[in-house]
């Protein structure tokens, strides 16, 4: 029991120090693209009319505090979301950080998780019937399914099921809610039109990574097969889905657990496109925003900060979960308790 609580603590230390060192990272990037958040601000007003002076910068700069040295502006900002949960304001649109991602970040993860649920849910049984199978047409069968599945895009899966959609039934299905509900309180009609149209999103952020679990967990399930173990299994008598769920099923399942973080990682990267084609209004159309348009480093930080705090989370408890049900993490970890 030490040794897990040992393993625990070293685990939730090295959770961390990395999310310190992304921080750094990310603040880092914020700090050296061209041009200073007073100046982009500055250069946006410019476009609006207004007649931008050396002055005007430098008192700008000055309000915002980027007259002060680098780590002391990076220890604000880093207590300021450790102690206070708050990101500070973006840098174009001069609005609090927190205020513009209310509900927007948890929007978006709710659709990335839902998509990982999604995914696992049918790439462990169709990955585990595929490697089982004794037909070899059904395996080459979902052996296709799941190559078609890594080979179209996400971007491009949206857009067919969108001509589809517009095709026969006159509705692009873009959006996460129709117009009426677009900008009203949360009520059962809104959830209910919430989920008449998320589970676009969900199926094409879903759909590539279901074809990538289902060849993971199909290669670790024939790999699993032929070991030892499995075969001093059947020879004392255990067979059938009895021999598959106690064996190659359960030890497969430790890798497809632990890449859950790397799942999420890879689901929300492809977030953003697929916002931008189906006009979704979340933190990762807000991403693109920022990154490509507004140029809002500020606001795009806090997003990636919120996104690899998520992840690391998710590996964290990942690590706990496994060394729990898998007997060789756990005899490793607890020492054969």
């Amino acid at each position: 029991m030490i040794n897990f609580i040992q393993f625990t603590v070293t685990r939730a230390l090295l959770a961390c120090l990395t999310l310190f060192l992304v921080s750094l990272i990310v603040f880092s990037l914020m700090e050296f693209v061209p041009s200073n958040c007073a100046e982009r601000y500055l250069a946006f007003k410019n476009t609006q009319g207004s007649n931008i002076t050396i002055e005007d910068i430098e008192a700008e700069e000055k309000k915002l505090g980027l007259d002060r040295p680098f780590v002391i502006r990076f220890s604000s900002w880093i207590s300021n979301i450790v102690l206070k949960g708050e990101f500070g304001q973006s840098c174009i649109l001069r609005m609090d950080i927190n205020e513009l991602l209310s509900g927007r970040f948890m929007l978006s993860l709710l659709i990335c998780i839902t998509a990982l649920i999604f995914s696992y849910a049918i790439a462990i049984p169709v990955g585990i019937i595929s490697a089982t199978t004794k037909y070899r047409s059904l395996d080459n069968a979902l052996k296709f399914v799941s190559y078609l599945g890594i080979a179209l895009p996400n971007f491009l899966v949206a857009l067919c099921i969108m001509l589809f959609m517009t095709i026969y039934y006159g509705d692009t299905m873009t959006g996460l809610f129709s117009e009426e509900f677009e900008n009203v309180p949360w009520s059962s009609d809104r959830v209910k039109d919430f989920l008449s149209r998320a589970w676009l999103p969900i199926f094409v952020l879903g759909w590539n990574a279901t074809a990538f679990a289902l060849q993971t967990v199909r290669a670790l399930m024939l790999d699993e097969s032929d070991k030892l173990y499995v075969m001093a299994a059947r020879a004392r008598g255990i067979s059938g889905m009895s021999l598959l769920l106690r064996y190659p099923a359960k030890h497969s399942l430790g890798p497809v657990i632990n890449s859950l973080g790397f799942d999420l990682n890879r689901i929300f990267s492809a977030l953003p496109i697929v916002a931008l084609i189906l006009i979704l209004t979340e933190s990762g159309a807000l991403l693109i925003e920022a990154l490509a348009r507004s140029n809002d480093q500020q606001l795009a930080g806090a997003i990636i900060f919120l996104l690899t705090a998520t992840i690391v989370f998710v590996n964290f408890v990942t690590d706990i979960i496994l060394a729990i049900i898998d007997p060789r993490i756990r005899k490793g970890v607890m020492g054969g308790s």
